[in-house]
Protein backbone atom coordinates (compact mmCIF):
# COMPACT_ATOMS: atom_id res chain seq x y z
CA UNK A 1 0.00 0.00 0.00
CA UNK A 2 2.79 2.92 0.76
CA UNK A 3 4.79 1.36 -2.26
CA UNK A 4 1.62 2.18 -4.53
CA UNK A 5 0.69 5.50 -2.29
CA UNK A 6 4.27 6.40 -2.98
CA UNK A 7 3.89 5.53 -7.11
CA UNK A 8 1.29 7.64 -7.04
CA UNK A 9 2.48 10.61 -5.34
CA UNK A 10 5.68 10.46 -7.89
CA UNK A 11 3.67 10.30 -10.91
CA UNK A 12 1.49 13.24 -9.75
CA UNK A 13 5.14 14.85 -9.28
CA UNK A 14 6.39 14.49 -13.07
CA UNK A 15 3.08 15.98 -14.22
CA UNK A 16 3.53 19.06 -16.06
CA UNK A 17 1.70 21.92 -14.19
CA UNK A 18 2.46 24.48 -16.52
CA UNK A 19 0.25 25.40 -19.31
CA UNK A 20 -1.46 24.16 -21.43
CA UNK A 21 -2.89 21.91 -18.10
CA UNK A 22 -3.65 18.63 -18.54
CA UNK A 23 -6.70 16.58 -18.69
CA UNK A 24 -5.06 13.91 -16.53
CA UNK A 25 -4.44 16.76 -14.05
CA UNK A 26 -8.07 17.81 -14.15
CA UNK A 27 -9.43 14.44 -13.46
CA UNK A 28 -6.83 14.23 -10.51
CA UNK A 29 -8.16 16.90 -8.79
CA UNK A 30 -11.51 15.91 -9.19
CA UNK A 31 -10.68 12.75 -7.68
CA UNK A 32 -9.38 15.02 -5.24
CA UNK A 33 -12.66 16.54 -4.62
CA UNK A 34 -14.23 13.00 -4.42
CA UNK A 35 -12.40 12.26 -1.74
CA UNK A 36 -12.54 14.91 0.05
CA UNK A 37 -16.41 14.99 -0.08
CA UNK A 38 -16.19 11.08 1.07
CA UNK A 39 -13.86 12.16 4.36
CA UNK A 40 -16.71 14.63 5.26
CA UNK A 41 -19.10 11.59 5.73
CA UNK A 42 -16.18 10.00 7.86
CA UNK A 43 -14.68 12.49 10.16
CA UNK A 44 -17.36 14.91 10.51
CA UNK A 45 -20.58 13.03 10.56
CA UNK A 46 -19.16 9.10 11.44
CA UNK A 47 -16.48 10.54 13.97
CA UNK A 48 -17.62 14.19 14.93
CA UNK A 49 -14.07 15.76 14.06
CA UNK A 50 -15.50 18.71 12.70
CA UNK A 51 -13.12 21.15 13.78
CA UNK A 52 -10.20 19.10 12.54
CA UNK A 53 -11.31 18.10 9.51
CA UNK A 54 -12.08 21.41 8.52
CA UNK A 55 -8.89 22.35 9.33
CA UNK A 56 -7.34 19.66 8.13
CA UNK A 57 -9.45 20.50 4.25
CA UNK A 58 -8.55 23.98 4.37
CA UNK A 59 -5.11 24.06 5.04
CA UNK A 60 -4.34 21.32 2.82
CA UNK A 61 -5.95 22.65 -0.40
CA UNK A 62 -4.45 25.68 0.50
CA UNK A 63 -1.48 24.46 0.17
CA UNK A 64 -1.88 22.84 -3.14
CA UNK A 65 -3.19 26.12 -4.44
CA UNK A 66 0.37 28.02 -3.70
CA UNK A 67 1.79 24.76 -4.71
CA UNK A 68 -0.27 24.92 -8.30
CA UNK A 69 0.65 29.04 -7.94
CA UNK A 70 4.29 28.19 -7.30
CA UNK A 71 4.48 26.37 -11.31
CA UNK A 72 1.62 28.86 -12.68
CA UNK A 73 1.09 32.21 -11.62
CA UNK A 74 -2.10 32.31 -14.00
CA UNK A 75 -3.88 29.55 -12.22
CA UNK A 76 -5.49 31.65 -9.38
CA UNK A 77 -7.27 33.60 -11.77
CA UNK A 78 -8.50 30.59 -14.13
CA UNK A 79 -9.54 29.07 -10.93
CA UNK A 80 -11.59 32.37 -10.26
CA UNK A 81 -9.70 33.97 -7.14
CA UNK A 82 -9.35 37.58 -8.57
CA UNK A 83 -10.29 40.76 -7.56
CA UNK A 84 -10.98 43.27 -10.64
CA UNK A 85 -14.26 41.90 -11.20
CA UNK A 86 -15.18 41.47 -7.58
CA UNK A 87 -18.20 44.38 -7.78
CA UNK A 88 -19.38 43.32 -10.94
CA UNK A 89 -20.01 39.13 -9.42
CA UNK A 90 -21.48 41.10 -5.97
CA UNK A 91 -24.04 42.97 -8.31
CA UNK A 92 -24.95 39.60 -10.23
CA UNK A 93 -25.28 37.97 -6.94
CA UNK A 94 -26.95 40.21 -5.00
CA UNK A 95 -30.47 39.75 -6.23
CA UNK A 96 -30.41 35.62 -5.51
CA UNK A 97 -28.88 36.38 -1.69
CA UNK A 98 -31.33 38.91 -1.25
CA UNK A 99 -34.32 36.90 -2.20
CA UNK A 100 -32.56 33.70 -0.39
CA UNK A 101 -32.59 35.53 3.09
CA UNK A 102 -36.00 36.48 2.49
CA UNK A 103 -37.30 32.82 1.83
CA UNK A 104 -35.21 31.23 4.61
CA UNK A 105 -36.76 33.98 7.20
CA UNK A 106 -40.40 33.00 6.00
CA UNK A 107 -39.72 29.62 5.69
CA UNK A 108 -38.00 29.23 9.50
CA UNK A 109 -41.04 31.84 10.50
CA UNK A 110 -43.18 29.05 9.54
CA UNK A 111 -41.52 26.48 10.88
CA UNK A 112 -40.85 27.91 14.36
CA UNK A 113 -37.16 27.63 13.55
CA UNK A 114 -35.98 31.10 14.29
CA UNK A 115 -33.00 31.19 15.90
CA UNK A 116 -31.19 35.03 17.36
CA UNK A 117 -28.75 33.24 19.05
CA UNK A 118 -25.50 35.39 18.95
CA UNK A 119 -23.21 31.80 17.89
CA UNK A 120 -24.38 33.51 14.65
CA UNK A 121 -22.13 36.28 14.48
CA UNK A 122 -18.98 34.73 14.84
CA UNK A 123 -20.06 32.03 12.05
CA UNK A 124 -20.39 35.22 9.55
CA UNK A 125 -16.61 35.81 10.02
CA UNK A 126 -15.55 31.94 9.96
CA UNK A 127 -17.70 29.92 7.38
CA UNK A 128 -16.70 32.26 4.75
CA UNK A 129 -13.17 30.87 4.68
CA UNK A 130 -14.46 27.16 4.58
CA UNK A 131 -17.19 28.56 2.14
CA UNK A 132 -14.41 29.76 -0.24
CA UNK A 133 -12.82 26.61 0.17
CA UNK A 134 -15.93 24.76 -1.29
CA UNK A 135 -16.54 26.85 -3.59
CA UNK A 136 -13.11 25.91 -4.95
CA UNK A 137 -13.46 22.14 -4.50
CA UNK A 138 -16.97 22.34 -6.05
CA UNK A 139 -17.34 25.02 -8.36
CA UNK A 140 -13.68 25.92 -9.20
CA UNK A 141 -12.21 22.30 -9.68
CA UNK A 142 -15.27 20.17 -10.27
CA UNK A 143 -17.16 22.40 -12.46
CA UNK A 144 -14.20 24.54 -14.09
CA UNK A 145 -12.59 20.98 -14.86
CA UNK A 146 -15.27 19.64 -16.23
CA UNK A 147 -15.85 22.42 -18.83
CA UNK A 148 -12.46 22.71 -19.97
CA UNK A 149 -11.66 19.12 -20.53
CA UNK A 150 -10.41 18.30 -23.80
CA UNK A 151 -11.11 14.17 -23.92
CA UNK A 152 -15.01 15.17 -23.21
CA UNK A 153 -17.30 17.85 -24.17
CA UNK A 154 -19.89 18.73 -22.25
CA UNK A 155 -22.29 21.28 -22.06
CA UNK A 156 -22.54 24.59 -18.93
CA UNK A 157 -25.86 23.13 -18.37
CA UNK A 158 -24.32 19.86 -17.97
CA UNK A 159 -21.24 20.78 -15.90
CA UNK A 160 -23.52 22.98 -14.00
CA UNK A 161 -25.88 19.76 -13.06
CA UNK A 162 -23.38 17.28 -12.28
CA UNK A 163 -21.67 19.69 -9.79
CA UNK A 164 -24.62 20.62 -8.15
CA UNK A 165 -25.84 17.17 -7.39
CA UNK A 166 -22.44 16.27 -6.16
CA UNK A 167 -22.20 19.62 -4.03
CA UNK A 168 -25.83 18.33 -2.68
CA UNK A 169 -24.88 14.75 -2.18
CA UNK A 170 -22.01 15.74 -0.10
CA UNK A 171 -24.64 17.51 2.41
CA UNK A 172 -26.63 14.10 2.85
CA UNK A 173 -28.61 12.95 5.54
CA UNK A 174 -30.12 16.82 5.82
CA UNK A 175 -33.20 17.11 3.62
CA UNK A 176 -33.19 21.04 4.00
CA UNK A 177 -28.82 21.12 3.05
CA UNK A 178 -29.48 18.40 0.27
CA UNK A 179 -32.10 20.74 -1.08
CA UNK A 180 -30.54 24.07 -0.06
CA UNK A 181 -27.28 23.13 -1.49
CA UNK A 182 -28.15 21.64 -4.61
CA UNK A 183 -29.99 24.77 -5.39
CA UNK A 184 -27.32 26.98 -4.45
CA UNK A 185 -25.05 24.90 -6.79
CA UNK A 186 -26.97 25.27 -9.92
CA UNK A 187 -26.90 29.51 -9.27
CA UNK A 188 -23.43 29.25 -8.13
CA UNK A 189 -22.25 27.04 -11.22
CA UNK A 190 -24.25 30.17 -13.37
CA UNK A 191 -22.78 32.17 -12.11
CA UNK A 192 -19.25 31.42 -12.19
CA UNK A 193 -18.89 30.39 -15.39
CA UNK A 194 -20.66 33.33 -16.43
CA UNK A 195 -18.24 35.78 -14.02
CA UNK A 196 -15.61 33.58 -12.22
CA UNK A 197 -15.25 35.00 -8.54
CA UNK A 198 -15.03 32.48 -6.36
CA UNK A 199 -14.16 35.26 -3.69
CA UNK A 200 -17.66 36.36 -3.93
CA UNK A 201 -19.55 32.81 -4.58
CA UNK A 202 -17.43 32.10 -0.97
CA UNK A 203 -18.44 35.46 0.65
CA UNK A 204 -21.95 34.66 -0.08
CA UNK A 205 -21.90 30.69 0.47
CA UNK A 206 -20.75 31.77 4.09
CA UNK A 207 -23.19 34.39 4.90
CA UNK A 208 -26.10 32.64 3.46
CA UNK A 209 -25.04 28.73 4.74
CA UNK A 210 -24.95 30.72 8.13
CA UNK A 211 -28.20 32.00 8.40
CA UNK A 212 -29.73 29.19 6.40
CA UNK A 213 -29.05 27.08 9.65
CA UNK A 214 -29.81 29.55 12.21
CA UNK A 215 -33.58 29.76 10.21
CA UNK A 216 -33.81 26.71 8.23
CA UNK A 217 -32.36 23.56 9.24
CA UNK A 218 -32.30 24.72 12.95
CA UNK A 219 -29.06 23.60 13.88
CA UNK A 220 -26.28 25.40 15.38
CA UNK A 221 -23.41 24.62 13.87
CA UNK A 222 -21.21 27.14 15.78
CA UNK A 223 -21.82 25.46 18.75
CA UNK A 224 -21.13 21.85 16.71
CA UNK A 225 -17.94 22.64 15.46
CA UNK A 226 -16.34 24.94 18.12
CA UNK A 227 -17.83 24.44 21.45
CA UNK A 228 -17.25 20.98 21.74
CA UNK A 229 -13.67 21.96 22.27
CA UNK A 230 -14.16 24.73 24.40
CA UNK A 231 -16.10 23.15 26.97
Amino acid sequence: MKTRLTSYLTNFSNISLTRPISDKVRVLEILGVVLTGAGKFIFMDYLNWRLPFVVVTILAWTGYVLYRYKKDHQVLKDWGFQRDNFREALKLMLPFSSISVIIFIIIGYLQGTLSASWHILPLLLTYPIWGTIQQFLTIGLVAGNLSTMKSITLKKTSVILITAILFSLVHYPSIWLLVGTFILALVYGFFYLKSKNLYVLGLLHGWLGALFYYTVVNQDPFADVFLNYLN
